[in-house]
């Protein structure tokens, strides 16, 4: 028993190291403070305490940084090595605690409360020592690091503690784990402790064991598999070739890997590249799963253009190629500084509604280019079938995907502007509605994870700035239209088209007919008469024809030496064009009794309607010709039924219903004509055939009449305004509920129409009629 009661002992810290009762060991010894307590044990009684730090890092530890329990030792043999360090040879004697820690300047000492272990031996503690045995062997038996001998020198032991010390010494634990049977004082304890220690040991062993065959399994494998490819590729190269894939599958195994696909795209990939790599190059499956592995490579997955929304250069690139439309422009500038305050599309979709010509598409292509993207057009007129959208399943022959995902390969990037052009020539039969299957793709809430049934796989479309176009919004299923915000492009005023044809359609027609500019002049005069009597249109494209006819005549005229260079006036252009195709000017060239002119609206833009009525004697029948629709029909129904209930006030016999018939006609009876706004101008044409009242040929009108004559609201106003400038009208009647719409309406036609604001039929008569009758 040793006693060091009040004793001080030198202490020596120990790093990354710990020292149990009874073991022999060798240290070197290289900090000053431990060379010191080296040396001071030395003179004394060659007592030293060791104990572990615990943190190994700590250079110069203090009392807080090491364990209160080490070991108390006995220096057996200390030497001094050439490099400054001193190797020492210590045997442990028995557990201590520090009951107090001095720091002595050039070395630190404690005095210990010892412990040795009690060595009274009963059943459970010879139990527990055949258990620490029994499994210490199974885990040299595992481990093959610990040698026959080790376990043969432990089997010797006979004390306990001293056993469950040295067992511990030979497992591969971290310091605070050994720590932690050092501070066990009591055996059994102890015991139970290093028992439970091995115990895990062991399981992790198994683990190891079994990862290591697992990774010896795959190794294997893979060496098999390589041993394989490389004398398939030797046979291949002998047989020239001719039907080896293996070149070709790691090319597109490479691809796949570079593409940056989805994490559940990138196993399809793989999985379709496996299979075609066994499949046999003869086998109809194989070309499937090779274009379909195609279509997968060519998908933009990340690629995408760096937008370069900038406002004023936005505004800059829409003005140079469109002219006028500012309300049109002024929404897309708002959206595209939304764009840039957000960096999101999560927004409305746009749909551009108006009649053919006025520059839709063009207006798309420019959004594109003032955003930096890239742009893509698929054209949906005609589009009958829900595959045409969402892609054929493979198991078809022939099976593609759909226009969606062939726009996203053709666009090359995930951001692109994409146009769906003409959304409302869309049209459904036995293969489905094509029309619904665009609403996920119009949704920025699903597109996201757009599923097209040829690639399977969902495809992000949410980074696509979709952008449709439509003549009519009437062909537009309701859910769909709910999707997108419509942006309404009306037609061009006669100065507008003459902008627009000196500034964009002459220039580019010169340039596709070879002509330089000097070589061929067109004078305003010149193109105001090819406005005016060669086209009538809502748009340009009319107007952009003749100017090609008049560039092709002017083409043929210089090569044939004629003439080196030809000015269009406007006394010569029917010279080329032969006689005008429309009349220009006074929509009747005098004032008649029950003729009326209406303004209607097509998708083709405005027009002028002719209403003629006549009465001959009969019994009161109603004859409605000119190809009319439904709601005309009505609206002569209506206007019949009002001059009935009105006949006295109105100055009309009150039985001319019983006396006469009455024929109402609306010429070029083959052209198909219906709309709710034709009430007032059948009402006003019959009035005037049944009072014998003249109708004043300047005067158009629009609107829906009731059977108590209100007239009710319509629309189209800025397109029917244009075709009554068109037509040569000086006054148009249209509904006072319509008054917001005329801020619409360019100036350059308020300043030559004079629009009369009505709210009953007693008013439209007042400026329609002349008071005298013929």
């Amino acid at each position: 028993m040793v006693n060091l009661k009040n004793k001080k002992v030198p202490l020596l810290p120990l790093r990354g190291l710990l020292v149990y009762p009874t073991m022999v060991l060798h240290l070197d010894v290289g900090r000053d403070k431990s060379v010191n307590a080296l040396e001071k044990s030395m003179v004394e009684d060659h007592y030293i305490f060791l104990t572990s730090q615990k943190e190994v890092s700590t250079e110069d530890p203090t009392e807080t940084d090491i364990f209160p329990i080490g070991t108390l030792t006995k220096v057996k043999q200390m030497l001094k090595l050439p490099n400054g360090t001193i190797r020492v040879l210590v045997e442990g004697i028995c557990r201590g605690e520090i009951v107090n820690f001095y720091d002595e300047d050039d070395y630190f000492a404690v005095t210990l409360k010892t412990y040795e272990d009690d060595e009274e031996q009963d059943a459970e503690i010879e139990a527990l020592m055949r258990s620490a045995l029994q499994y210490f062997e199974q885990y040299i038996k595992l481990s093959k690091k610990i040698s026959a001998e080790t376990y043969a020198t432990v089997s010797d032991i006979e004390e306990p503690g001293r056993m469950a010390d040295i067992i511990t010494s030979h497992l591969p634990l971290k310091i605070k784990e050994k720590q932690d049977i050092l501070a066990i004082i009591d055996v059994k304890e102890r015991l139970h402790q290093v028992i439970s220690l091995i115990h895990n040991e062991k399981e992790v062993l198994h683990l190891e064991k079994k990862i290591g065959q697992r990774v010896k399994r795959s190794m294997e494998r893979t060496q098999k598999e390589y041993y394989l490819r490389e004398q398939m590729k030797a046979i291949q190269k002998e047989l020239g070739d001719k039907e080896g894939k293996t070149g070709e599958v790691e090319d597109l195994k490479s691809r796949v890997e570079k593409a940056g696909m989805p994490k559940n795209v990138y196993d399809v990939a793989l999985k379709e590249l496996d299979r075609y790599e066994k499949i046999p190059a003869s086998s109809a499956e194989s070309s499937v799963i090779r274009t379909y592995i195609d279509w997968l490579l060519a998908l933009p997955w990340q690629k995408a253009t760096d937008d370069k929304i900038d406002v004023s250069r936005a505004e800059r690139i829409l003005d140079e190629e469109h002219y006028g439309l500012e309300k049109v422009k002024e929404r897309v500038l708002e959206f595209l500084a939304v764009q840039m305050l957000t960096n999101s599309l999560k927004g409305p979709i746009l749909c551009l509604a108006g009649p053919p010509g006025v520059g839709k598409t063009s207006l798309a292509r420019s959004i594109a280019e003032s955003m930096n993207r890239n742009f893509v057009r698929a054209s949906l007129g005609g589009v009958r079938d829900e595959s045409e959208i969402r892609g054929h399943r493979r198991t078809y022959v022939g099976a593609m995907p759909g226009r969606i995902i062939q726009g996203m390969k053709k666009a090359g990037t995930i951001n692109p502007v994409f146009l769906l052009d003409e959304i409302d020539k869309m049209s459904n039969d036995f293969r489905g509605d094509p029309s619904a299957a665009l609403l996920e793709v119009l949704d920025p809430e699903q597109n996201f994870n757009f599923s097209d049934h040829y690639i399977e796989e969902p495809y992000d479309l949410s980074k696509v700035m979709f952008i449709a176009t439509a003549n009519s919004l009437a062909t537009i299923p309701g859910p769909l239209r709910d999707r997108m915000e419509i942006i309404q492009l009306s037609g061009y005023t006669e100065e507008e088209k003459l902008h627009i044809a000196k500034d964009h359609l002459l220039h580019k027609q010169l340039k596709e007919h070879g002509l330089e500019k000097g070589k061929m002049q067109i004078r305003d005069d010149a193109m105001i008469k090819l406005i005016r009597y060669y086209t009538r249109e809502a748009g340009v494209r009319s107007l952009e024809r003749q100017i090609a006819k008049l560039c092709r005549k002017a083409a043929k005229i210089i090569v044939t030496g004629d003439r080196k260079r030809i000015v269009f006036t406007e006394n010569n252009i029917e010279e080329f064009l032969g006689k005008p195709m429309y009349r220009y000017g006074q929509a009747e060239l005098e004032d008649q009794v029950g003729v009326a002119t209406g303004l209607a609206y097509t998708t083709v833009g405005g027009d002028t309607l002719s209403i003629e009525v006549s009465l001959s004697p009969g019994k009161g029948k109603l004859v409605l010709t000119g190809k009319l629709g439904d709601v005309m029909k009505e609206s002569a129904q209506a206007a019949f039924s009002y001059i009935r209930s009105r006949a006295e006030e109105l100055h009309i016999d009150p039985d001319f219903h019983e006396k006469n018939d009455i024929h109402i006609h609306v010429p070029e009876g083959a052209v198909p004509k219906d709309g709710p706004s034709a009430g007032i101008t059948m009402a006003t044409a019959l009035i005037s055939a049944l009072t014998g009242r003249p109708v004043h040929k300047e005067v158009g009108m629009t609107g829906e009449i009731t059977l108590r004559g209100r007239v009710l609201p319509i629309g189209g106003l800025k397109e029917k305004s244009l075709s009554a400038h068109r037509a040569g009208l000086k006054k148009i009647l249209l509904p006072r509920d319509n008054e917001k719409d005329l801020e619409d309406i360019p100036d350059s036609v308020k300043k030559d129409l004079t629009f009369v604001l009505v709210s009953h039929l007693d008013e439209v008569l007042k400026h329609a009629l002349r008071e005298d009758s013929k």
